[in-house]
């Protein structure tokens, strides 16, 4: 009889941790039935998906309570499956909103759960805390500050390192990149990632193409809109047509690192992505927006000097981060000037984002890490 096992994941950066996990536990456990809320990495590594993860792409406080009744709907049809299954452990990754719910109902079925990327309580919602403590068996933390701050606090939590470390690499040159896609070699290069859903992309785009504009007034440059692969379903056919039309921007998808890498600076909405670039030592502005409802509702609940990723790993200001109000076109083009026409204030990012980059590798893979020791324990109970 196979070994079940229920892995679930709520957004992209989860879909791709754990669609790895799952071939790590596969190599470790042979004959494994792998279930849970997956995205298409996961269903490609053979996860069968009780709920697909685009389902649960909602961002913002204000923004979830429309899609509360649907949520739940997943939410018990994922419960009802581990239910009816009773697998030998669950894998919850990342998406704490949806997961910690998760977890407490299937501590509650005496079934263990592991968790892969830890719920960000050291910058707000620090209550979410107690629920790890009750309810996952084992925390992997992804950022260097995290295991200690979990430990002190009771919960078992172990630094794996950053997945995306051994991960992200550009696949071509800058000259076969430049060739493919036909852009000129005699300008800047500037990509844009407005986001990953289409809700933030739309917060995004108009302060994107003001600053698009007023970066042409003043220099000849190319501009990238880097999509993930899956964007066409994500989206919809023709949701960038508009913006390309408008600002002259060229649409690449399923090519982010590569674009990433030979951009001459990134424009990254704050997110997996920033870390991404930060990895392959691109100079980036990096910005983020939010209904002005759920700003006023979740600003007084943060606590953290800074709210790029990147910023907080370096605990210093290492790349321009422009949140809400100071989000606008004339700011995200000022900043961008900046790290085009200063050598020296580029310099300095660059070597910032590879001592970034240094601190998030590690000496061993950090999936492989993962599953071993949920093999392990799977082992030891069996």
């Amino acid at each position: 009889m196979p070994t079940r096992i229920l892995i679930s994941a709520g957004e992209s950066s989860g879909d791709r941790y754990a669609a790895s996990l799952a071939d790590a536990l596969r190599d470790r456990l042979g004959d494994v039935e792998l279930f849970g809320c997956a995205g298409q990495r996961m269903k490609a590594a053979g996860v069968r998906p009780v709920v697909d993860m685009a389902s649960l792409a909602v961002v913002g406080i204000v923004e979830v309570l429309h899609h509360i009744p649907r949520i739940y709907g997943e939410y018990r049809k994922l419960l009802a499956e581990a239910a009816r299954l009773r697998p030998a452990a669950a894998i919850l990754t990342d998406s704490p909103d949806f997961h910690l719910r998760v977890a407490r109902r299937l501590h509650g079925m005496g079934i263990p759960v592991f968790y892969l990327v830890a719920p960000q309580a050291w910058a707000w919602r620090e209550g979410r805390v107690k629920q790890l403590q009750r309810n996952v068996k084992e925390l992997y933390c992804i950022f260097p500050f995290e295991e200690e701050f979990f430990r002190q606090r009771g919960v078992e939590a172990f630094y794996i390192g950053h997945p995306l470390s051994r991960l992200v690499r550009p696949s071509l040159t800058r000259g076969d990149f430049f060739a493919k896609h036909g852009i000129p070699e005699d300008r800047p290069l500037i990509t844009l990632c407005p986001g990953s859903r289409p809700s933030e992309a739309r917060r995004h785009l108009p302060a994107l193409a003001d600053a698009i504009s007023r970066i042409r007034a003043g220099r000849l440059c190319t501009f990238l809109l880097a999509t993930p692969e899956d964007s066409a379903s994500r989206f919809g056919p023709g949701y960038f047509t508009p913006f390309l039309q408008s600002t002259g921007a060229k649409l690449v998808s399923g090519e982010t690192w590569d674009a990433l890498a030979h951009a001459d600076v990134a424009l990254p909405a704050s997110g997996t992505v920033t870390i991404e670039t930060a990895l392959l030592g691109t100079p980036m502005v990096t910005y983020y927006k939010v209904t002005q409802a759920t700003w006023l509702l979740g600003r007084p609940l943060v606590n953290v000097p800074f709210y790029s990723m990147v910023n907080l790993v370096a605990q210093s200001p290492v790349v321009p981060e422009l949140i809400q109000h100071d989000m606008t076109g004339e700011r995200i083009a000022a900043e961008t000037a900046i790290l085009l026409d200063s050598p020296e204030s580029r310099q300095r990012m660059i070597d910032s984002l590879a001592r970034v980059s240094a601190s998030l590798a590690t000496a061993h893979d950090p999936i492989d890490c993962a599953a071993g020791r949920i093999a392990a324990s799977i082992k030891g109970k069996q």
